[in-house]
């Protein structure tokens, strides 16, 4: 019995990959939004209270983008989680995908690679061989993650990026779209351009 936790435009994709597989329908939409009543022909729920709103089979994925509010939401839900693969996308037999993670349509994620819990892999990116996704991160679409490369916790590539082998991009750091990452990364930092440059930190 599955559920999804938010009702907003990646929400939509969401649901297109859930859907894609046909395995098992969605049965309801929590959000906090009061002034929805329905989401895409699926029964909105409304907020979520506790563990009564939902039968003890229940698994829930929280569509939610932000990365910061995603992870807010999940240590605060005491569910399980399920996984979502778009049946287009191609993830070889050696890597690992973690509970609660949504793979877009058209993905590439090559030999040996890691993508951890909660994350976004979003459409027509590629992840190449040895990387390591970690948690709540989200890699957008068109990016391509080369060989060896580690995104740390909750970091977000841009749309367009490019990230050369070997290097490492710390906790919570923001790529611009379009960026080129040829050295290393420090959490908490915001980059752009071609090569990449740090503008600012984040709090």
């Amino acid at each position: 019995m599955k559920y999804i936790f938010g009702a907003s435009g990646h929400a939509k994709v969401v649901l297109e990959v859930i859907n894609s597989v046909n395995d098992e329908l969605v049965l309801g939409v929590f959000d906090d939004n009061k002034h929805i009543e329905s989401f895409l022909g699926i029964p909105f729920l409304g907020k979520y209270k506790n563990k009564k709103s939902l039968p003890p089979e229940a698994k829930m994925l929280v569509s939610i983008g932000d990365n910061k509010i995603r992870k807010k939401i999940v240590n605060q839900l005491p569910v399980d989680f399920f996984t979502a693969k778009h049946k287009s996308c191609q993830i070889a037999t050696s890597s690992t995908v973690d509970i609660g993670t949504v793979i877009m349509s058209n993905v590439v994620v090559n030999p040996f690679t890691e993508i951890g819990k909660h994350c976004i892999i979003n459409t027509s990116c590629v992840i190449e061989h040895d990387c390591k996704i970690e948690d709540f991160a989200h890699i957008s679409p068109n990016a391509t993650i080369t060989g060896n490369v580690v995104v740390g916790e909750g970091t977000h590539i841009g749309a367009g990026a490019t990230v050369i082998p070997n290097i490492k991009i710390g906790k919570w750091c923001v790529v611009g779209a379009g960026s080129v990452v040829i050295e290393d990364i420090p959490d908490f930092s915001v980059v752009v351009g071609n090569p990449a440059r740090i503008i600012k930190k984040k709090k």
